[in-house]
């Protein structure tokens, strides 16, 4: 493990050098300030008021020397002493936590094999970094001793028997931090194979589950493939035999462009007018197509404007029938509007003829 440097002060080895840090000191600089300041009102001889002042400037500068030599550890190097609290009572607020999740094992466990499987996973990695974030919160501790108990080195005499007796200190408590990292390591790894070992268990017992499907397609496929090589093999075959025909038929095709090229040299139509001819002919079809195609499309135009035609009778017929149903139920309505009119007449007529009768 190398030597961790110094942040502070400077040591050195040399006999005649190991005083500086003595010298360096605060109770030292406390002294040497309260001298200096007798020292510079005895000594200066000039004027009463310039030998004030070089003394007040001297006691000044000595003052300032020893407040900083004296001063404590700055907030910042205290900071990993409380980052290491707090990673120490989150690692024991994990454990906590770890020791609560394996009460509920058993409830859990019940669920189903796997699910027992990833919770105890789960428990041991979060086991594994609450161990890890206690050996970071110790080391992180251990090296904020060394720099207190160093820092704390310089207000002594022997400053170099002193560090090296913390650094002694540091190292012991490093080599058992290292001893239960290696530890935690091993641990890790181990835990590690062993679920490689049973995640390719698993795998393994899939595999071997999955086999007589797998045979089973396997030999589909096979089926398959050597039925694409038969039927290709019997439509080879086809086209070899039907290649004599083709031939024929080439040949045959041939001699018939022959003869047709004779027959027209014969009645004495050149090539440049045969030409002529087909282009003739190709633009008879072409019309011919254009015409058939523009009939086509009026059939079917018309055939479009009778189906709206007829929608549109239909749709006619539909509104007549309403009307015709509306018509008569307001005839209906007006006939017994009057045939009520005519009853509360002839009611009333009755009412008048009974007042009548009766006597006065």
């Amino acid at each position: 493990m190398s030597r961790c440097p110094s942040t502070t002060l400077l040591t050195f080895r040399f006999p005649l050098a190991a005083c500086v840090p003595v010298a360096l000191s605060p109770l030292f600089a406390r002294v040497f300030a309260s001298w200096f300041c007798t020292r510079s009102g005895v000594r200066l001889a000039d004027g009463k008021r310039v030998s004030a002042a070089r003394a007040l400037m001297a006691c000044v500068v000595s003052a300032a020397l020893s407040t900083v030599l004296a001063a404590p550890l700055p907030a910042i190097a205290q900071q990993p002493a409380a980052d290491a609290g707090s990673a120490a009572a989150r690692a024991d607020s994990a454990a906590d936590a770890d020791g609560a999740g394996s009460t509920d094992t058993p409830g859990a466990a019940a669920q189903g094999t796997d699910d027992a499987d990833t919770g105890q996973a789960s428990a041991v990695e979060k086991s594994f970094a609450a161990r890890q974030q206690a050996l970071d919160a110790r080391t992180a501790q251990n090296n904020y001793d060394f720099e207190v108990k160093r820092h704390d080195c310089y207000s002594t005499f022997f400053v170099n028997h002193c560090v090296n007796k913390a650094r002694d200190a540091m190292r012991a408590v490093q080599a058992d931090i290292r001893r239960q990292q290696l530890a935690l390591d091993d641990e890790k790894r181990a835990e590690h194979a062993r679920q490689r070992d049973e995640q390719q268990a698993l795998r393994q017992a899939q595999d071997e589950a999955q086999a007589p499907e797998r045979a089973a397609q396997d030999a589909r496929n096979q089926q398959a493939y050597e039925d694409k090589q038969r039927q290709h093999a019997l439509n080879e075959a086809q086209r070899q035999a039907e290649a004599p025909q083709r031939a024929a038929n080439e040949q045959a095709y041939e001699q018939k462009q022959r003869q047709h090229a004779i027959d027209q040299a014969q009645r004495g139509i050149t090539p440049a007018q045969a030409a002529a001819n087909q282009q003739a002919y190709d633009q008879k079809q072409a019309d011919f197509q254009r015409q058939l195609d523009q009939a086509h499309q009026q059939a079917a135009q018309k055939a479009q404007e009778r189906v709206e035609k007829q929608q549109r009778y239909e749709q006619k017929q539909i509104d007549a029938a309403q009307h015709k149903k509306d018509v008569e139920e307001r005839q209906k309505q007006a006939a017994e509007k009057a045939q009520q009119k005519q009853q509360d007449e002839l009611k009333q007529q009755q009412l008048e003829q009974q007042q009548k009768q009766q006597p006065q």
